[in-house]
């Protein structure tokens, strides 16, 4: 029994620690998930969401699959049904998310402005794919989720989660490639 199933079951018996310490070891990639949804000011409610949703629901969980893979299910859900509600938003920087580049901190002023501007173009691409591409780019790409998993967030059969995510990669390479301004690749 892996150490998630064992905080659900002290959770179900009525360990509300149990439950906190699920919240804290799953925290920041509920966070991350829900960010580049629903971006990063609206991460935080859609986080709060989720984790509650996961608590009223926690008997439900089943152990079929991982409880991060059910929790993200929950988080993408939450994330969807909260862009439905609201206007969309930008989804979080891309410098954000991915970190600062290695060795930013000893590049020329000018260098960091350009890599600066070229990741906020990019962000800018990002938010141009449609959400059901987008959350399939990040749960691979940027996540590193298997393919299984990710068909178990997106309650989707596998050839649609790899179809999806080819689609979404060659997407954003058209739309990079429309503007070769910003990225300078082969036409």
């Amino acid at each position: 029994m892996d150490a998630d199933q064992k905080l659900v079951d002290a959770a179900l018996a009525g360990d509300l620690s149990a439950f906190e310490r699920l919240v804290e070891r799953h925290r920041d990639v509920v966070f991350r998930v829900a960010a580049r949804i629903v971006g990063r000011e609206e991460a935080e409610d859609v986080s709060q969401d989720a984790f509650l949703r996961a608590f009223n629901r926690l008997s439900a969980f089943r152990g079929d699959a991982p409880f991060r893979v059910w929790l993200l299910t929950i988080t993408r859900n939450a994330a969807l049904n909260h862009q439905a509600r609201r206007r969309a938003e930008p989804v979080e920087s891309v410098e954000r998310l991915m970190g600062a580049p290695v060795g930013a901190e000893g590049r020329m002023p000018a260098d960091q402005l350009e890599g600066r501007e070229r990741r906020e173009r990019l962000e800018g691409k990002v938010r141009l794919l449609s959400p059901s591409h987008r959350v399939v780019l990040v749960l691979r790409d940027i996540e590193g989720l298997s393919y299984e998993e990710i068909a178990d967030v997106t309650e989707a059969p596998l050839g649609s989660v790899k179809g999806r995510l080819h689609r979404a990669r060659e997407e954003l390479i058209e739309i990079l490639r429309r503007n070769t301004y910003d990225w300078e690749l082969p036409a």
